[in-house]
C-alpha cells in the first residue's frame, strides 16, 4: 500500500474522524482559520457515525440505531473501503465480548472471595469516556443485561447536548431513554423503558478530573461493579491527564474494570504516515509517546492498579476470537484483496483490559 492510500488513522476506529474537521487556512482578517484540537476532536464524532453506519450498511455489524446519527442532507452517507470496515466490525465485536462478560460475570459465582452463599449484586455500571454519538447504550438497553445496568456517558457539552437533540427527535430512541431530558445545559438523564436501569450523559472536560478542583459526577455510584470504558478518548490528553482521569475512577470505586482501545507502534514506517495523517487535521496523541506498544499498554494498566490486565491487537483478536463460520461470513460480504494492508493496519491497534477487585473481563466465558 503505498504512503497516499494508507487510511486515515480514525477511520479504523469507526466512532471517531469527521468530514470538515481539518480545515486550514486564514481568513481575510488574518486569523487562522484551522480549528481548534478540541473542536477538531468534538468534530471526528461525525466520521464515527458514518463509520458504524458503513459497517452495518454492508452486513457486519447489527445496529438499527447507527442511521439516527448519520445525517443525509448532504446526500448518502459514504461507504468506506473494506479494510476499514473489517477494522470497525472486529473492534465492535471484541468490545462487545468484553463487556457482555462484564455484565453475565460469570466470574463472580466462582471466584473464590465470594462466598456460596452470597447473592452477588445484579446491578451494573459502565462509564463510557468520550462517548459522542456510540449506540451501545441503546443496543445494551433493550437487552437483558441492560434490565440492571447503570450507565453513564462523558464527553464536550456540545457533544452531549447534540446526543441529546437526536434523541428527543427519534422516536425509536425515544422510547428505549423515556423522559430523556436536561435540567441544564449538556447534562441529562433517563429512565430506560425496560428493567430497573438509569442513564446518565455529563457535559465534562476530562481534564477537570485531573485538576485540583474535580467535579463530582452527578448519580455515580461507587458501591457496585463498574466498567471504564475508552475507545480513542484517553489518547487525546497528556499522560498525566489521561492517568489522572483513571485514577478519578480507581480511587472511588473498589470493583472497578477497564477497557481502553487505542492505536500503537506509531515509530514506524506505517505509524509515521498515520501521524502525519492526524496531524494534517490539527489531531494530536500525546499519550502515544507513552504508550507505544502491548507491553506497554499493560504495564499501564498495573501501574494504575489493574493487577489482571491484558492487551492483543485488533490482528490478533481477529484470529483468535472469531470463529471460522463468521470469519467465512464476513469475507463473503465484501472483497478483501488487501490482505496485506489489513493486516498492517490491524497491528497497530490494540484493546488493553483489566480488572482491580474481582476479574469480570473474561473473553473466555462470552
Amino acid at each position: 500500500m503505498s504512503a497516499p492510500s494508507i487510511p486515515n488513522l480514525l477511520s479504523l476506529r469507526g466512532s471517531r474522524g469527521g468530514r470538515g474537521a481539518g480545515g486550514r487556512g486564514r481568513r481575510r482578517d488574518g486569523a487562522s482559520s484551522r480549528p481548534s484540537h478540541d473542536a477538531t476532536i468534538q468534530a471526528t464524532d461525525t466520521d464515527a457515525a458514518v463509520s458504524r453506519l458503513s459497517a452495518v450498511d454492508v452486513g457486519y455489524l447489527d445496529d438499527p440505531y447507527a442511521r439516527y446519527f448519520v445525517s443525509t442532507l448532504d446526500g448518502p452517507p459514504a461507504r468506506r473501503f473494506p479494510i476499514i470496515n473489517r477494522g470497525t466490525y472486529v473492534r465492535i465485536n471484541a468490545l462487545d465480548t468484553l463487556i457482555n462478560s462484564f455484565l453475565d460475570d460469570k466470574s463472580a459465582y466462582s471466584n473464590a472471595n465470594v462466598s456460596s452463599s452470597s447473592s452477588p449484586s445484579p446491578q451494573r455500571q459502565i462509564i463510557s469516556l468520550g462517548a459522542g454519538t456510540d449506540t451501545r447504550p441503546f443496543r445494551l438497553f433493550t437487552r437483558p443485561q441492560g434490565q440492571h445496568l447503570i450507565y453513564h456517558e462523558i464527553d464536550f457539552e456540545v457533544t452531549c447536548s447534540k446526543k441529546l437533540r437526536v434523541v428527543q427527535a427519534n422516536p425509536p430512541l425515544r422510547q428505549i431513554l423515556t423522559d430523556a431530558s436536561s435540567t441544564e445545559p449538556a447534562r441529562w438523564a433517563s429512565k430506560p423503558a425496560a428493567g430497573d436501569g438509569e442513564y446518565y450523559c455529563h457535559g465534562i472536560d476530562l481534564r477537570q478530573l485531573s485538576g485540583p478542583d474535580q467535579p463530582a459526577i452527578p448519580s455515580l455510584r461507587t458501591d457496585i461493579p463498574t466498567l471504564l470504558l475508552s475507545e480513542c478518548c484517553l489518547c487525546y490528553l497528556s499522560p498525566a491527564e489521561a492517568s489522572s482521569t483513571v485514577e478519578y475512577f480507581a480511587s472511588r470505586i473498589p470493583d472497578l474494570s477497564t477497557i481502553i482501545y487505542e492505536p500503537i507502534r506509531l515509530n514506524d514506517a506505517f505509524g509515521e504516515m498515520m501521524v502525519s495523517n492526524l496531524a494534517a487535521r490539527n489531531i494530536h496523541m500525546p499519550t502515544l509517546d507513552v504508550y507505544r506498544d502491548s507491553d506497554a499498554q499493560v504495564a499501564r494498566l498495573r501501574e494504575a492498579g489493574f493487577p489482571s490486565a491484558q492487551c492483543l491487537t485488533i490482528k490478533d483478536i481477529w484470529k483468535t476470537w472469531i470463529d471460522a463460520a463468521e470469519k467465512e461470513r464476513v469475507d463473503g460480504l465484501e472483497g478483501l484483496d488487501e490482505v496485506e494492508e489489513w493486516e498492517l493496519l490491524a497491528s497497530h491497534y490494540v484493546i488493553a483490559w483489566g480488572s482491580k477487585g474481582t476479574d469480570r473481563l473474561r473473553p473466555e466465558d462470552s
